[in-house]
C-alpha cells in the first residue's frame, strides 16, 4: 500500500486495508491513533499488525525549523518530500488554538505587500500535505487545534480540489472533527471558484482579501486583481451568502497613506453593507523589501470608527507573531533567507 493515508477518507482507507487482507475495522483503529491520540509513527500503533504498519505513511514532511513569538505564536518551517519548503503557524488564545495553513509552495498572485509571493509559486500542495500541517503543529505545541484558517502561503482557491478535500478532512467527525463554522477559507476573490465553493455542502466561513475599495487601487496593490474586478467578486460573494447564509468577512490590510483614508473607509463601507459582512482591519506588518509602512494607531482607530459610524461591523485584528515574522503577510521570506544564509 505505502500511501499517505491523510489523502484518503476513512472509507477509502477501509477499502485499502481490506485489499491488504485485513479486516475493515483496522481503518478505524488507524484513524483513532492519528486523529485522536496524535500518533504519527505507524510503528507505535501497537494494535495494528506489523505487516500493515510497514505499509503506512502518515507524515511526508518534516519540521526543520521552529520559532515561538513572545505572544506564544508558533511558526514551523516544513520540508516537503521533494525538498520544497512551506510555513505553517499556530496562534494560541485563551479558549482556542488556530492553525494557519498553507495551500501552495509560494504564491502566484504577487500582492505587493506580502512576502509569500515574492518568489512566485512552485507547486500546489496535496490535501495530505495541507492536513499534516495540523499534526505537526499539535505535536510541537502539545495543543489541540480548535480553529483553522487557510491564510498561509498560497491562494487556496487556485488549489481548489486539494483545499476542499483538506476542509472535508478537517470537519470529518472520524478525522479532525473540527466544526465547519470554525474553518475559514481566505481568497483574493476568484469569482468562478467562489461560486463553485458556494455549491459545496460545507458551512465554512469565506474571507475575501479586499485591501482596497476600488479597482484602480486594488490593481496597484494586487496585480492579479486585474482579472478579478470588484463587481464580479461582490456578485460571487452574494451567491455564496445566498447559498450558505454565512456572514462573509472582508480582510483589509491598512497601509499608511495608501488605503487608510476617509474616502477609502466610505467606499469600503458601501461594499460591506451591500454584502452584509464583517470587516477585519489588519495593521500592515513590515516585510523586508516591501515599500509600505503601517499607519499609526490613531489612524487605524479613526478608520474603524468611520466604518462603525456607517453601520459596518468592524474588528481590528491584533497581529500576533510579528517578532518571528509569523504575522499576516510575513510568511516564507524570513525562513527562506535563514536557510540560504546557512547554505
Amino acid at each position: 500500500m505505502n500511501i499517505n493515508i491523510l489523502e484518503w477518507t476513512p472509507e477509502q482507507l477501509g477499502e485499502a486495508v481490506v485489499y491488504q487482507g485485513q479486516p475493515a475495522f483496522r481503518a478505524k483503529q488507524i484513524c483513532d491513533w492519528i486523529y485522536r491520540k496524535g500518533v504519527t509513527d505507524p510503528q507505535k500503533m501497537t494494535n495494528i499488525p506489523p505487516a500493515l504498519r510497514d505499509q503506512l505513511n502518515v507524515l511526508s514532511s518534516k519540521v526543520i525549523q521552529q520559532s515561538q513569538s513572545k505572544d506564544g505564536t508558533i511558526k514551523l518551517l516544513l520540508e516537503l518530500h521533494d525538498g520544497e519548503h512551506i510555513e505553517t503557524v499556530l496562534i494560541p488564545a485563551a479558549k482556542r488554538a488556530t492553525a494557519c495553513l498553507s495551500t501552495q509552495v509560494g504564491c502566484a498572485l504577487g500582492c505587493s505587500f506580502c512576502a509569500s509571493g515574492l518568489d512566485g509559486v512552485k507547486r500546489n500542495l496535496t490535501s495530505g500535505e495541507i492536513l499534516e500541517q495540523i499534526l505537526h503543529l499539535q505535536l510541537i505545541s502539545e495543543q489541540k487545534v480548535t480553529n483553522v484558517v487557510f491564510m498561509g502561503m498560497g491562494e487556496p482557491l487556485l488549489n481548489y480540489d486539494a483545499t476542499v478535500a483538506a476542509v472535508r478532512g478537517i470537519i470529518d467527525p472520524q478525522r479532525f472533527g473540527i466544526s465547519a463554522r470554525k474553518v475559514t477559507v481566505s481568497t483574493i476573490g476568484l469569482p468562478a471558484q467562489i461560486r463553485r465553493l458556494a455549491k459545496e455542502d460545507m458551512q465554512i466561513t469565506l474571507a475575501i482579501s479586499l485591501h482596497a475599495p476600488n479597482d484602480p487601487l486594488r490593481k496597484q496593490l494586487m496585480p492579479a486583481a486585474d482579472q478579478t474586478p470588484l463587481d464580479k467578486i461582490i456578485s460571487a460573494a452574494e451567491t455564496f451568502y445566498a447559498q450558505h447564509k454565512r456572514e462573509i468577512t472582508l480582510e483589509y490590510i491598512l497601509m499608511g497613506g495608501i488605503n487608510d483614508t476617509k474616502i477609502c473607509s466610505e467606499a469600503l463601507a458601501k461594499i460591506a453593507k451591500k454584502l452584509r459582512c464583517n470587516v477585519n482591519l489588519i495593521k500592515f506588518n513590515p516585510v523586508e523589501g516591501v515599500p509600505y509602512k503601517a499607519p499609526s494607531n490613531v489612524t487605524v482607530k479613526a478608520f474603524a470608527e468611520s466604518l462603525k459610524s456607517l453601520g459596518v461591523n468592524v474588528h481590528i485584528r491584533k497581529s500576533k507573531g510579528t517578532d518571528t515574522d509569523a504575522a499576516c503577510g510575513q510568511l516564507r521570506k524570513f525562513f527562506s533567507k535563514k536557510i540560504s544564509e546557512k547554505e
